[in-house]
């Protein structure tokens, strides 16, 4: 069986989803799974077309970065696929792991991959080292934290933590961080 996997970083990005789904379709897959969330965020649509490939099947995507986020996460990819007689075939590279040549070319093009990603990110911190010295960045704003009297406040009412994310519209994570500096600073003032 020929099965697909397509996925954006971000919902605004639909077009390139249904781009991916559309090439996908017309290179005889199956089944595609689909799926729109930031490589490094849990992928549901990714974990399901991997349990769902069996011996003999062949799994695809458009281009590579797609798939991994590393070169260490596609080794694993690629491992646990060719113990299980899976081929993969990355369209935009023209490679077939079903290839010696395809293994080779894998990893090589894997390698380079996550070298201009971490080179991109140094850039990036650079620039920003650069514009902070300037005094031109500020940095994100703290969106969570502005909301820090709502999240006490919805605590204090007796709201869940989830709750008060869902209702104010951040993530739970913010909630507990806010919650837990209230109490920090609490028990500093109870010190004093």
């Amino acid at each position: 069986m020929i099965i697909g996997y397509a996925r954006t970083s971000t919902l605004e990005q639909q077009a390139g989803l249904e781009a991916q789904q559309k090439t996908l379709s017309e290179v005889g897959c199956e089944k595609t799974y689909s799926e729109q969330v930031s490589s490094v965020a849990r992928r549901e649509a990714l974990s399901e077309a991997l349990s769902y490939c069996r011996e003999g099947d062949v799994l695809i995507v458009t281009k590579l970065d797609r798939l991994a986020r590393s070169v260490r996460h596609l080794g694993e990819i690629v491992d646990d696929l060719t113990q299980r007689g899976v081929a993969l075939r990355v369209l935009d590279m023209s490679l077939d792991t079903s290839t010696a040549t395809g293994k080779l070319m894998l990893n090589v093009l894997g390698s380079i991959s996550q070298f201009e990603r971490e080179m991109m990110l140094e850039r990036q911190r650079e620039g920003i080292a650069k514009a902070k010295a300037e005094g031109r960045y500020k940095g994100r704003k703290p969106t969570a934290r502005m909301k820090t009297s709502e999240v006490l406040q919805l605590l204090g009412q007796g709201y869940k933590k989830h709750e008060i994310a869902q209702r104010l519209r951040i993530s739970q994570r913010s909630v507990y961080r806010i919650v837990n500096e209230a109490r920090q600073s609490a028990a500093v003032e109870d010190q004093c």
